[in-house]
């Protein structure tokens, strides 16, 4: 049977893994697809690491244009990354008539509306099942294996490089700088990592599943990110105290007056299985209501885990490229005339759990001005942790658990604590959620 033709755009980390795993299973992929599927047309900046990866299997050109044009490809699978070229090149795809697989998640998080929409027009698939956590099939999970399910929320550890640092700070009880360090020596970081560790990479992905969730369009903008550079080893140590660790969470609810997208440092219980998930690896934890909850693990980034995706993506295509659009999965698990219109709560209105920690004076009365000042915000005490102060100290840590409240009321409550004069700086303030 004729072979699907594959231009690839990029020969990076996934590219490369890409190539070698087509090529290494082929046997294996053609017996699933029904047909073989070959990677026939190369776009790279690298020439020399282009010939070293293909050995000369296929066409290498160095205009990516050509490749979207090229009338004999039937599938373009885009690996550059970032919004400018690639977005011209897989919408050039597009209105050529080809089908799309991407691993680009900041593209689909910010355009992704736009691609969809003229995908539809054209009667073309675009699959991203590389997007979202590396070689965890979580889109396939959300988009058609938990389709009886009216999903309820959805938390996720989709961030390899800052669970990394979350790890070793924890482990070893160092700053958060100098396991950055560490994390940029083993490669587990870039050289600017500024899109994992302030939550922007995690945000994208988390607006992804968000939309295949709750069949809403792409929202990142509404999201609310944080990341974790402010995170201090102090709090990692004093959460371990009070049965808890701190995962920097991709987090999006359904809930009756809209949905929660944030991405932040959380506390979860220490008993919980997402909890242990540590090193540089991902997990995404979904709550459905007839399945109740299911949790997905594995490499959430690396050559050959996301190079799984993309190919499995090729494979899905493959054997749907016939049938009538239809009759395909919808790309955001919805049919694109049925997407809700529901908005993204602001982060004043998301109701959850706190950890406060604040650095109070050692005397009496200290203790029932805070807890007066919560109970007047309707704010109650789960836990509390009351340090000893240091020989020779006039200053103690206090840290305070709350039960569920909402974002503005926990504000309002942190501003009023921090003008008393027994309270010194400012109050550390975490999320926490329970994930039961």
């Amino acid at each position: 049977m004729k072979p699907i033709k594959v231009g690839l755009l990029g020969i990076g980390t996934v590219g490369a893994g890409t190539f070698k795993v087509l090529k290494r299973n082929q046997e294996e992929i053609i017996r699933r697809a029904g047909r073989p599927i070959e990677i026939s047309m190369l776009f790279a900046r690298n020439l020399e690491r282009a010939r070293e990866v293909t050995n000369g299997d296929c066409e290498i050109v160095t205009d990516g244009n050509l490749v979207v044009n090229n009338p004999e490809i039937d599938i373009v699978v885009e690996l550059i990354g970032g919004y400018g070229i690639a977005k011209d090149l897989v919408l050039k795809a597009i209105a050529n008539g080809k089908h799309v697989v991407t691993a680009n998640k900041a593209l689909l998080a910010t355009h992704g509306n736009e691609i969809f929409s003229a995908a539809q027009e054209k009667g073309v698939m675009v699959a991203f099942e590389a997007a979202v956590a590396g070689g965890i099939p979580i889109i396939k999970a959300l988009r058609e294996g938990l389709t009886a399910n009216r999903i309820q929320w959805i938390a996720g550890i989709i961030n390899g490089t800052t669970n990394f640092i979350l790890s070793e700070m924890r482990d070893k009880g160092l700053d958060f700088a100098t396991v950055l360090k560490q994390a940029q020596a083993l490669g587990y970081a870039e050289a600017d990592p500024t899109f994992d560790i302030e939550g922007i990479d995690a945000a994208h992905k988390a607006s992804i599943m968000a939309s295949i969730a709750f069949g809403v369009r792409m929202q990142f903008d509404k999201a609310h990110v944080e990341g974790i550079t402010k995170l201090e080893a102090i709090d990692i140590r004093y959460a371990e105290q009070l049965g808890y660790r701190i995962k920097l969470l991709g987090i999006t609810k359904r809930t009756q007056k809209g949905i929660e997208l944030r991405i932040h440092p959380t506390l979860i219980p220490a008993k919980r299985l997402i909890a242990n998930v540590e090193g540089a690896m991902n997990a995404v934890l979904v709550q459905g209501d007839a399945v109740g909850a299911t949790l997905y693990y594995g490499k959430g980034a690396g050559a050959e885990p996301t190079a799984s995706s993309v190919i499995a993506d090729l494979v899905d295509i493959t054997r749907l490229a016939t049938a009538d659009p239809e009759h395909r999965v919808p790309y955001l698990a919805f049919q694109p005339n049925a997407m809700s219109d529901i908005g993204i709560l602001p982060i004043e209105e998301v109701v959850t759990s706190y950890y406060l920690r604040m650095l109070v004076a050692d005397q009496t009365g200290v203790l029932a001005d805070v807890t007066r000042i919560l109970a007047d915000s309707a704010i109650s005490i789960d836990a509390m942790l009351q340090k000893e102060p240091a020989e020779g100290e006039a200053r103690t840590d206090i840290i305070i658990l709350t039960h569920q409240t909402q974002e503005k009321n926990i504000l309002a409550a942190i501003t009023k604590i921090e003008a008393l004069a027994s309270v010194f700086g400012k109050v550390t303030k975490l999320r926490l959620e329970e994930l039961s």
